[in-house]
């Protein structure tokens, strides 16, 4: 057994190092280790740092809550998701008092207490694809009384402003050419009208 666990940590220690001969994300996925839930996930460190998702999870047990926590962060590493550790956010705290009975312990009070833990983790660097089946494996294996918050950036391309300007310039363009036209077309209307007018006058006379 303590061989075993041995293996197990200097396999982990090989993952975890920084040196050339530390092995590539397809090996490490494809390998086979016992326990490996039990360690801290595998951090593909952000390339450019241009954030891609916020995963923000609430619940009422910490331990539930970090659990989750932990487990997202090896699903991020299965999909080669640079992700940061969860950060714990400020916790959430709400009091009530109420009275114990209407009538003989309408005197006494009674408190109760509320707490909301908060963490969230933060997503680098990655396709909107691989994201979404990251988010979609999450909820679909979500703990019981854990709740989940997803934040996406959507990122346009390079010249999206231009493309709106050419766009709404067009579309001024268009509204007064329109407007030209129905100028021109009340215009004629008025003459036809004002040619029968004088037509039925001369008939007359």
């Amino acid at each position: 057994m303590l061989r075993r666990a041995t293996g197990v940590l200097t396999k982990w220690a090989r993952y975890n190092s920084t040196k050339p001969s530390a092995l590539t994300e397809p090996e490490f996925s494809a390998s086979v280790i016992h326990g490996r839930s039990l360690y801290p996930p595998l951090q593909h460190p952000p390339t450019h740092r241009v954030p891609v998702a916020l995963i923000h999870l609430r619940a009422h047990h910490p331990l539930h809550l970090d659990l989750f926590a932990h487990f997202a962060e090896h699903a991020a590493a299965a999909l080669a998701i640079p992700a940061s550790r969860p950060i714990h956010l400020p916790t959430q705290r709400s009091l009530w008092t109420v009275l114990r009975g209407p009538f003989v312990h309408k005197k006494s009070q009674e408190n109760f207490e509320r707490r909301v833990h908060k963490r969230a983790i933060k997503a680098w660097d990655a396709d909107p694809e691989v994201v979404d089946r990251w988010v979609k494996y999450l909820v679909r294996h979500t703990i019981p009384g854990v709740g989940i918050r997803v934040t996406r950036w959507q990122h346009a391309p390079v010249g999206v402003g231009r493309e709106m300007m050419q766009s709404a310039v067009g579309s001024l363009r268009q509204d007064t050419d329109a407007q030209r036209v129905k100028a021109l077309a009340d215009k004629i209307v008025q003459q036809e009208l004002l040619a029968e007018k004088n037509a039925a006058s001369v008939a007359q006379s």
